[in-house]
């Protein structure tokens, strides 16, 4: 009996952890849709998968966690690790909760903000469309103008990042190069090793000219019998 309660405690603990790190995760990018320049007036879809995604591992959680806390009560000699270890799941599960409301207040919050401010910028452009129609356009070419500047900053962010990635890739292949320069010099020190490596090269040279042999041969059978 003892030994299947510490196994079933070993695996609800295992599944509580994992659960653990995938709602850090999904913290991770829920926290971004609050952050962006261009806010949505509604939530995307992606916005209410995670959010839903978030929620029921919340739920998922703390049915786990009630059945750690089963397991402990019904355990004669219930150790104070396992006591310590459900306490700690209790506290994370805690502030994850309080995590997932600041997030989810500061992100409506945000909704509503950029909703504000759009609707007032939408009745300023109104107002001066009807009494300035020249002055209008001007706004509307410099707003035109600041959305192609940002298209250019956001391709020079691009191209930096991958001359970034092509700097790494060359200094990988450099540091390979060097590997390989080390093990050909040690190779080379090593009594009998250059000569057992120009056998084996000599034997593939060797097996390459019986094999290509081999297909011309039955390529000029089969021309033969055609």
């Amino acid at each position: 009996m003892a030994s299947s309660t510490g196994t079933g405690w070993a695996q609800l603990r295992q599944q509580a952890r994992s659960l653990e790190t995938q709602t850090e995760t999904l913290f991770h990018t829920y926290s971004q849709f609050s952050s962006v320049s261009n806010f949505p007036p509604k939530p995307t879809e992606d916005e209410q998968r995670v959010e839903t995604q978030l929620q029921d591992l919340i739920e998922k959680r703390t049915s786990l966690i009630a059945q750690l806390s089963r397991l402990l009560d019904s355990d004669p000699t219930p150790s104070a690790l396992k006591q310590n270890n459900l306490s700690r799941h209790r506290e994370i599960l805690s502030e994850h909760r309080r995590e997932l409301s600041r997030l989810s207040a500061a992100t409506v919050e945000a909704r509503n903000r950029a909703n504000l401010l759009s609707s007032v910028r939408h009745d300023i452009d109104a107002y001066r469309s009807a009494t300035n129609p020249e002055g209008a356009e001007a706004e509307y070419m410099l707003d035109e103008r600041r959305r192609i500047d940002n298209s250019h900053s956001m391709a020079d962010s691009v191209l930096s990042q991958a001359y970034a990635v092509r700097e790494d890739f060359g200094l990988q292949r450099e540091t390979l190069a060097s590997i390989n320069r080390r093990i050909v010099g040690a190779a080379s020190q090593v009594p009998g090793m250059n000569s057992l490596i120009g056998r084996i090269g000599a034997k593939k040279r060797r097996d390459g000219i019986i094999l290509g042999g081999f297909i011309a041969f039955c390529f000029l059978m089969v021309w033969y019998f055609r």
